[in-house]
């Protein structure tokens, strides 16, 4: 039986990226994780190597496109594993293309998974997080969040509806001791610029690694339960976007 100081967290888009760095980030800090992802392999490769920090770490193949299906598999997890004191949305892809020359589908591929997708994972632990009387929800938005860059219309599109979904969550969730922060880095290297959805030239050594992003979550779950970082701008010091 877990003692009542040890933590637990879920986090999405675990098998690379932004989502394997803070995975191990939070092993580190002694926190039990549940891994998420829909590349089984590559995510039991990462439990793999959070287990060799003394924590629990179990992966769980999910494909969170499969929207219908997203908030009954976690809040199942979340009764498998859980409840969550943490949750870390990273699961999320890139889209480069002109509004005006966006496929429907495409648009709503992107929805799915950067927004619609965070939203049913949410409502899949809040139950857990109430009960227990607090937690904390870190959702990966992106500079995309903030501001608009030409052809990355949908993207923008999704990452500024996260934002809105992070803002009224937060002040919706509040009076039940649940935290939450968005974290809005600007490029980060990570196999997001490899993806045939997206055509981009950029220096990706002038950009964030995913270590630095992970340091940030760890930071915001970490802070006392009396103190709660609410949005964070990350930049390349480099000056890519």
């Amino acid at each position: 039986m877990s003692s009542p100081t040890e933590r637990r967290a879920l986090i999405t888009g675990a098998s690379s990226g932004i989502g394997k760095a803070t995975a191990l980030a939070l092993a580190d800090a002694g926190i039990h994780i549940a891994l998420v992802s829909r590349s089984p392999e590559p995510l039991e490769a990462v439990a793999r190597q959070a287990r060799q920090r003394d924590v629990e770490a179990q992966a769980f193949a999910l494909d969170l496109f499969k929207i219908e299906q997203v908030h009954a598999e976690i809040a199942t997890l979340s009764e498998a594993f859980g409840p969550f004191d943490i949750l870390v949305n990273s699961a999320g892809m890139g889209y480069t293309q002109p509004l005006a020359s966006t496929p429907l589908a495409d648009w709503q591929r992107v929805i799915d998974l950067n927004l619609t997708g965070v939203f049913e994972c949410i409502k899949g632990v809040l139950p857990g997080m109430r009960d227990k009387g607090g937690g904390t929800i870190v959702n990966i938005v992106s500079i995309g969040g903030q501001q608009v860059f030409p052809n990355w219309g949908a993207y923008c599109a999704s990452k500024f509806g996260l934002m809105a979904l992070s803002r009224t969550l937060a002040a919706e969730e509040r009076p039940h001791g649940i935290r939450v922060t968005a974290i809005c880095p600007g490029a980060v290297n990570t196999s997001l610029w490899d993806a045939p959805t997206v055509e981009a030239d950029f220096d990706r050594s002038a950009m964030l690694n995913p270590e630095t992003v992970a340091r940030s979550v760890r930071h915001a779950v970490e802070l006392p339960p009396e103190a709660t970082l609410d949005e964070l701008i990350l930049m390349p010091s480099a000056g890519s976007f």
